[in-house]
């Protein structure tokens, strides 16, 4: 809640939430849980009054360290140029040495991530084999398509990191040892990790107490927009810290209808600016600006069908009209021809003879 909204959480009840929980945990008789109790998290459960519009993440910074020193950590880091992947990975291990970074288990440049890592089986093995996984920030963007989509849905996707920062070695301790709430706008629930059963009372009452500040400072809701704030672990109920009131629901609805007419009003006072600059002319102007315009082209108004069908009949019955019976006997009568008798051949003979 950016706008400066505070949780008035009680410190004493978590302080009781936390020692239900390790209580409960050690009830358990497995032998197993007792000696492995840094594997079993404790997380916060934030319920809010309304699905967020945008999906977001929150870092949240805690006072005492949630994972071990044994947890192995992997970085992603960029090409550097005119080097290749062997020398890259030598590049960014003196880097974190310089620096004091001792966290940093593997380092895969971005070609090796390309090349080696391509199948499916590879990244599902890549998964399985870090507790965390960091990237340098000006490869962030790339890394979706070739980690695929099981390191999203299982919330293992790397964490961004300025590899150019002063002070590097505090940045990348701040990641590790912090955690993330992912607040996603398909959903009123939202979990965060911040700690685990091999922790004290004292250290996860400072981590939770931290947490719900952080989220409070950083959501980008406005209003009280929380409604429970719950402490669980991987098999217990969750047990509740905050709950907020009823009115709070009415307030945030309250704030939406007064948003919305502060919306309307600016989009009027806007709207009426507009019409303010661009004042209508008047006078001999108008009469100059008519006389400037180029007239309007009127379509030409086509006959409809019926007139059309009409015409063609017409046409038809006047080409279907009978002809005059004496062009009929023009065509069908011959040109005769004189015919030569044998009289008409002698007079000819003789005409020849006389000659």
């Amino acid at each position: 809640m950016a706008d400066g909204v505070q949780i008035p959480f009680d410190k004493a009840q978590v302080k009781r939430a936390v020692q239900a929980l390790q209580a409960f945990q050690k009830s358990k008789s497995s032998a197993e849980s007792l000696l492995l109790d840094e594997n079993h998290s404790i997380s916060l459960l934030f319920t809010l009054w309304k699905i967020p519009k945008k999906p977001q993440t929150i870092r949240i910074p805690l006072p005492h360290g949630q994972r071990l020193d044994t947890d192995e950590v992997c970085l992603f880091t960029r090409d550097e140029p005119h080097m290749t992947s062997d020398q890259t990975q030598r590049f960014y291990k003196r880097l974190l040495q310089e620096n004091g970074v001792k966290n940093i288990t593997e380092i895969i440049p971005y070609a090796v991530l390309k090349t080696e890592y391509k199948p499916h089986e590879a990244k599902r093995r890549l998964m399985g084999n870090y507790d965390m996984f960091l990237s340098d920030d000006r490869v962030r963007r790339l890394l979706p398509s070739h980690l695929g989509k099981h390191f999203y849905q299982r919330k293992r996707e790397p964490l961004c990191v300025n590899l150019k920062s002063k002070t590097l070695a505090r940045d990348i301790q701040r990641v590790i040892q912090g955690t993330c709430l992912k607040v996603n706008n398909k959903g009123c629930c939202c979990m965060a990790r911040v700690g685990h059963h091999g922790m004290t009372t004292e250290e996860l009452t400072e981590n939770i107490e931290a947490a719900i500040q952080t989220v409070a400072a950083k959501l980008n809701m406005k209003g009280p927009v929380v409604k429970l704030i719950h402490v669980k672990n991987e098999t217990s109920v969750g047990l509740p810290l905050y709950v907020s009131s009823v009115k709070h629901l009415t307030e945030l609805e309250e704030a939406e209808v007064h948003a919305k007419a502060l919306q309307k009003e600016r989009t009027e006072a806007r709207r009426k600016a507009r019409d303010v600059k661009q004042p209508k002319p008047t006078g001999e102007g108008v009469e100059e600006e008519e006389e400037d315009k180029i007239p309007m082209l009127v379509p030409i108004e086509t006959p409809s069908k019926k007139p059309k069908l009409e015409n063609a009949s017409k046409e038809k019955r006047l080409e279907k009209a009978p002809k005059t019976a004496v062009t009929k006997k023009a065509r069908k009568v011959p040109l005769k021809r004189k015919k030569v008798g044998k009289t008409d051949l002698k007079s000819k003979r003789k005409v020849l003879k006389v000659k």
